[in-house]
C-alpha cells in the first residue's frame, strides 16, 4: 500500500527555516572563499576548509530541519545515526573539493565548471544519502526523470553562486550569491522530495512494526552542525578584513592588479615600522628647493 506523504506538517515553517539555513551557510561559505582571494598562500586552505565546511554543514542543516515536516501518516519516522552522519562527511568532503578547486584555480571557465558541478553533487548525494538514512516500515522509490532534474538544479546554481563569489566584489554580490545557493539546496531538496514515493509493509498497517534501536530523532542531530554555524560567524563577523573591507584593490603606481593571475585581488604591501614604503622612489623624488638664506 502507498503511503501518504505530507512534507509540510508545520506549515511554511520548517521550509522557511530550511531556506534560511542554507543561506547562512553558503553566505559564510562564499565569504570564506573570497577571503582566501585576499590572504597570502599559507592561510588560504584554511579559509576554503572554512568555507567548504559552513556550505556542508548548512545543505546538511537545510535537510533535515526541512526533514522534520516530513511525515506519513500513521508511521513513525526513524533515522540510522551512521548513516545520518556519513552524509555530512560526504557533503562537507565533496564541497571542499569544489571550494578548492575554485580557491586555487580562480574564476576561469573550467575551474568553475568543475568546481560547481562537485559542489552540486556533493548537495545531491547527501539529499539522497540522508534519506536512505530514514527507517520505517516500507520501502522509497524515485521518479527517475524527476531525480535527474534535481540534480540538474543543484549543479547550475551551485556553479552560479561559486562565480559570483570569485568574480563579483561586494557585499551584496556575495549575499545574492548566497541566495541563489540557497534557492538550489532548497529547490534540489523539495524536487527530491516530489519524486518520493512510499510503499508500506503490512506491519506498519497493523501496528505490529517493531522499533528499531538504532534509530534516533532528528532534532540533537541537529545541534553539532547548528553551533558550529554559529561560531563560523563569529569568525567571519570579526575578522578585520571582512568588516573593514580593503579598498586598495589596484596598484596604485601602475593602475593594474599588481601580483596573482587574473580574478585575484592584488595585495597590498604595507610598509614596516621604521621603513620607507619604496626607497628608490624616496630617493629619486625631486627635493623642495631650500629657502633663500636658509643655510
Amino acid at each position: 500500500m502507498q503511503g501518504t506523504i505530507d512534507g509540510f506538517s508545520y506549515g511554511a515553517v520548517t521550509p522557511v527555516a530550511a531556506f534560511l539555513m542554507a543561506c547562512l551557510g553558503a553566505a559564510l561559505g562564499l565569504r570564506c572563499t573570497t577571503r582566501s582571494l585576499r590572504t597570502e598562500r599559507s592561510f588560504k586552505a584554511g579559509w576554503l576548509a572554512l568555507g567548504a565546511t559552513s556550505i556542508g554543514s548548512g545543505i546538511w542543516t537545510m535537510h533535515f530541519v526541512a526533514m522534520m515536516g516530513f511525515t506519513i501518516d500513521g508511521v513513525t519516522i526513524g533515522y540510522d545515526k551512521p548513516i545520518t552522519f556519513a552524509s555530512l562527511a560526504v557533503v562537507i568532503g565533496m564541497v571542499a573539493v569544489g571550494i578548492f578547486v575554485v580557491g586555487y584555480r580562480r574564476a576561469t571557465r573550467m575551474a568553475l565548471v568543475t568546481g560547481g558541478t562537485i559542489t552540486g553533487l556533493g548537495m545531491a548525494t547527501m539529499h539522497y544519502l540522508g534519506m536512505a538514512g530514514i527507517r520505517l516500515e516500507g520501502r522509497l522509490e524515485y521518479d527517475t526523470l524527476t531525480v535527474v532534474l534535481s540534480v540538474v538544479i543543484a549543479v547550475v546554481a551551485a556553479t552560479t553562486a561559486l562565480w559570483a563569489a570569485v568574480s563579483v566584489q561586494g557585499f551584496l554580490a556575495g549575499l545574492g550569491a548566497s541566495v541563489v545557493m540557497g534557492v538550489a539546496v532548497s529547490g534540489m531538496h523539495y524536487t527530491g522530495m516530489a519524486a518520493l514515493s512510499v510503499h508500506l509493509h503490512p506491519a506498519a498497517l497493523t501496528g505490529d512494526a517493531a522499533t528499531d534501536s538504532s534509530t534516533v530523532p532528528l532534532l540533537p542531530l541537529l545541534v553539532g552542525p547548528g553551533c558550529f554555524l554559529l561560531l563560523a560567524a563569529v569568525v567571519v563577523m570579526f575578522d578585520p578584513l571582512m568588516v573593514m573591507g580593503t579598498p586598495d584593490w589596484n596598484d596604485t603606481r601602475t593602475g593594474s592588479r599588481a601580483d596573482g593571475p587574473a580574478g585575484a585581488p592584488a595585495r597590498r604591501q604595507v610598509p614596516s615600522f621604521g621603513t620607507y614604503a619604496d626607497p628608490a622612489s624616496f630617493h629619486s623624488r625631486p627635493r623642495d628647493p631650500a629657502p633663500p638664506g636658509d643655510w
